[in-house]
């Protein structure tokens, strides 16, 4: 097998290898081979196959908690907070109308929007689509209106959603089912894929990233125990868990901040593989830059300041936890300045041949790619419906391998020297100093 990889290389680079033993091309790529291949593809690769000789067992298990929920047939809270989001909460609500889970009650929450949503929603409210709409003159962020909403909430269980957001049938249903399958398990996230991939090529490449990060990728850690961030765009959590924790605090990043303190609090966070949630992303290149700068301060400000108890033996402390936060920390974080230093020694150590250097490293990257879509394929529900995205592996090692890392390396270095999340216009200067001036 490495010998035809080898002699693959070999003919597409045109002759560059001939003088490259292996010994050469590990020392030289140790970064791809030693850092990235064991954590996102060997490691993937090991526990989708356990996931899948699991898979009669997990049925069994999941078709008699489904029973339990059926049985109990609890009120849910279906909570979307957003602003200036009118144009996305008809979809919304027609989605929520078709579910196989009927039991439900819809709160939205305006958070000082400036467009036609306060009409849409009470016109809404009026014919019985929604049970609730509050509208917050004045914002107060995402974080803010979530409490707001919460505070109003009659269900058992809190779906927590992005307005832009539309569900698959059966949904519902399937990120509820989790509650009934262990009594520990208080929060669950469902996946969330992208909605708009078609439109450019920013979006085709984060519906990839999309499959491969969250529905592969939280798959993978919430087997492994380490599941450490319940998307914003579709969640659900025990609603006395919520108020024992104090809900959300202020953002960015209070996605990952309410699993983290949910998890402290002793109990067990979940991912629910086939509840299926799609989202709009950003269609262009400097929004997609802008967010992922925003969502990566989020791990300097909670992993590194917030939470750094969970690496000291005190009432917080879990060896799973620890576990969790240092996995986070050590790929998207440290890892990510070894990079820049691996890059960097690149270029000093092979300015000759810089050309030769970085085409075997984008083929192995794409090989790399390919496999990893391989993986998506088998996990997916949707395969055939998926497969067009193949087409965008040979261009995901420019994304994910350079694009996402600048962002995350420019966002981390700002975050670190100059607090710079807590200037964010993404939430109110109001509320930023508040959070600020109280260390969250």
């Amino acid at each position: 097998m490495l010998d035809f990889f080898f002699h693959i290389i070999d003919n597409i680079v045109g002759g560059f290898t001939r003088n490259l033993s292996w010994h050469v091309l590990l020392n030289t790529y140790w970064f791809l081979f030693f850092v990235e291949f064991p954590r996102y593809y060997l490691l993937e690769i090991i526990v989708t196959c356990w996931y899948k000789l699991r898979y009669r067992h997990r049925r069994k298990e999941k078709e008699i908690a489904r029973m339990k929920l059926y049985i109990e047939n609890p009120l849910i809270t279906i909570l979307a907070p957003g602003k200036n989001e009118g144009k996305n909460i008809y979809k919304l609500v027609q989605s929520l109308r078709e579910q196989t889970y009927k039991n439900y009650e819809i709160i939205i929450v305006d958070d000082g929007s400036d467009d036609a949503t306060p009409l849409i929603c009470r016109d809404l409210e009026e014919a019985g689509y929604i049970d609730l709409f509050i509208r917050a003159h004045s914002r107060g962020g995402k974080a803010s209106a979530a409490n707001l909403g919460s505070f109003y909430a009659k269900g058992k269980y809190i779906v927590h959603l992005d307005a832009d957001s539309s569900l698959d049938r059966d949904a519902l249903e399937k990120i509820l089912i989790p509650f009934y399958m262990d009594s520990q398990i208080k929060a669950v996230g469902g996946v969330v894929k992208v909605r708009n991939a078609h439109d450019s090529i920013c979006t085709a490449m984060q519906a990839l990233e999309y499959l491969k990060t969250i529905q592969v990728g939280r798959m993978v850690t919430s087997e492994l125990g380490l599941y450490h961030i319940i998307s914003g765009a579709f969640g659900a959590f025990d609603v006395e868990v919520l108020k024992q924790v104090g809900y959300w605090d202020i953002g960015p990043g209070l996605d990952g901040d309410i699993t983290q303190k949910i998890r402290k609090a002793g109990y067990k966070v979940y991912f629910a593989e086939e509840a299926i949630c799609m989202t709009n992303v950003p269609v262009k290149w400097n929004v997609l830059f802008k967010q992922r700068r925003r969502w990566s301060k989020s791990l300097v400000r909670f992993r590194l300041r917030k939470h750094k108890d969970i690496f000291m033996p005190n009432k917080n402390f879990s060896f799973s936890n620890m576990l969790s936060n240092l996995e986070n920390i050590v790929y998207d974080f440290g890892f990510n300045y070894v990079w820049f230093a691996y890059i960097i020694s690149l270029i000093f150590m092979h300015t000759d041949r810089l050309i030769e250097i970085f085409a075997i490293g984008y083929i192995i990257r794409m090989f790399f790619g390919y496999i990893g879509f391989a993986i998506i394929q088998w996990v997916s529900e949707r395969p055939r419906e998926e497969r067009w995205l193949a087409g965008y592996v040979p261009l995901s090692t420019f994304y994910t391998g350079y694009f996402l890392r600048f962002a995350r390396l420019i966002a981390h270095t700002q975050e670190l020297f100059n607090f710079s999340s807590y200037k964010d216009p993404w939430n109110p200067r109001k509320t930023s100093e508040v959070a600020q001036s109280e260390g969250i």
